[in-house]
């Protein structure tokens, strides 16, 4: 026994039968009812696996072989799947991963909001779960005197050199990544190295427009200067006519932040433009816009269909980004307000407000726990809150906000189910009643997943 008491020893290998998956897509299985995480099992399976790391209440395995698969288990068309990590379930069926994220909503539900008896529908997907991602963020190594793109292996940043595709990027991201690195290496210009400090070029991003394929590429370098920048603009321009912008951005901190503050466009259009339903969006490199657009439209209708506006109803759309909710609200409600902490979100939102002809959406650069009470002072009583928060969900003093404003209605848009049933909870012990829940997957193939609930006031 170790000291921990644990039925299993570190560097065991056993026999073990999964049960089920936990919320990052591991296999969980049970040892006398101490469980084992094993990344790669799948429910039903029995694996041989070896224990590589024993905690008081539950350990970690390695699976080293499959004696009975799953008729989930497939094959993953990635051919770096099991080194990357930037897709965590590839391996399972697509049925089995929407089943997970459903599951994991449902269980969240219970254990933290403790609504046991809300309903969470099955999780929406997509007809074809793959090419979905709109932007890419690759970072740039050099091997043998070459430059090489990909992403980093798991828990390193040692790139995967031999990667030819992402499979949930868009082939012409993924082309464009390919030119620019063999641009590069015609020119001769350096990659950076992060042991030394020197060298030019950090990382290429590429974002195109899923429906218009405009294309925008971002070259991040640690100096000042792009070299060659004439040369590298006329090749890249000359090889994708679809490309509608070329931004330098300068990062020459010792960081792991991809971009640094400086941008500038050196070719082309400060924008590049996509829309999502009827709604048409500009796109600047340093813009928040939802990586699954297809997606992003199915969950908006159906934030549309929670927050059930009318035509004099007056709307907050809180943590509003670029304006991509509020524009939808703004063409069935009377007004819409708008707040976000970013400043360069909010002039983002103003000008799609006005790409579009939208004239009764504002919006406010603040926060919003700050914003709202002073709103509520001035007589602004919204009928219904929309919120869309970063991962970590909301802060208290917001909930607290909201709740004050009394709106009808409150519709919750959230990429963290723990976080949006811990806020749930909130919320209903200040009056207001969670009627149900949608999870949709923006991304398949890992393990996240997106939510909206929505909620009413208590009578």
């Amino acid at each position: 026994m170790s000291k921990t008491n644990a039925p299993v020893k570190k560097n065991e290998t056993l026999t073990l039968k999964f049960e089920d998956l936990t919320h990052e897509g591991n296999g969980v299985g049970k040892i006398d009812g101490y469980p084992l995480f094993v990344p790669y099992g799948l429910p039903g399976e029995e694996a041989v696996v070896k224990v590589v790391k024993v905690n008081k209440n539950f350990g970690f395995g390695k699976l080293l072989e499959t004696k009975i698969k799953s008729d989930d288990r497939v094959e993953p068309p990635c051919n770096v799947f099991y080194q990357c990590g930037g897709c965590q379930l590839q391996h399972m069926s697509y049925d089995l991963q929407l089943q997970m994220k459903h599951d994991q909503v449902k269980n969240v539900m219970r254990k933290i909001a403790k609504l046991e008896h809300v309903p969470v529908h099955p999780t929406i997907g997509m007809n074809d779960p793959w090419r979905y991602r709109n932007k890419v963020q690759m970072p740039v190594g050099e091997r043998d005197g070459e430059l090489i793109t990909g992403f980093y292996r798991k828990r390193s940043h040692d790139i995967i050199d031999d990667m030819e595709t992402c499979v949930i990027q868009d082939e012409l991201n993924d082309r464009s990544i390919h030119a620019v690195r063999r641009i590069a290496n015609q020119l001769g210009i350096r990659a950076y190295d992060e042991k030394t400090g020197r060298g030019v070029l950090r990382h290429i991003m590429v974002r195109t427009g899923k429906e218009t394929k405009e294309t925008m590429v971002v070259l991040i370098t640690r100096t000042k200067e792009l070299p060659h920048k004439k040369a590298f603009i006329r090749e890249i321009t000359e090889t994708f006519p679809h490309v509608k912008s070329i931004v330098h951005n300068i990062n020459d901190r010792r960081t792991n932040v991809i971009m640094g503050k400086e941008t500038k466009v050196i070719w082309g259009e400060e924008y590049i433009y996509d829309t999502i339903g009827d709604i048409r969006f500009a796109i600047s490199a340093k813009s928040f816009y939802q990586v699954n657009p297809e997606q992003t439209k199915v969950l908006y209708d159906k934030a549309m269909e929670y927050a059930q506006i009318g035509s004099d109803d007056v709307v907050v759309d809180a943590y509003c980004g670029i304006g991509t909710i509020s524009l939808f609200l703004a063409q069935q409600a009377k007004k819409v307000y708008g707040i976000e902490v970013v400043p360069e979100a909010i002039d983002d939102a103003k000008m799609n407000a006005k790409i579009n002809q939208i004239t009764n959406a504002e919006f406010f650069a603040g926060k919003a726990e700050e914003v709202m009470p002073w709103w509520k002072a001035q007589g602004l009583n919204p009928d219904v809150i929309v919120v869309d928060p970063p991962r970590k969900g909301c802060e208290v003093d917001f909930l607290q906000a909201m709740i004050a404003m009394e709106p009808k209605r409150i519709v919750y848009v959230s990429c963290n189910p723990s976080t949006l049933a811990r806020d749930l909870r909130v919320l209903e012990d200040g009056g207001y009643e969670t009627m149900e829940v949608q999870p949709v997957d923006n991304f398949p193939q890992t393990n996240h997943i997106e939510c909206v609930g929505w909620l009413r006031k208590r009578v």
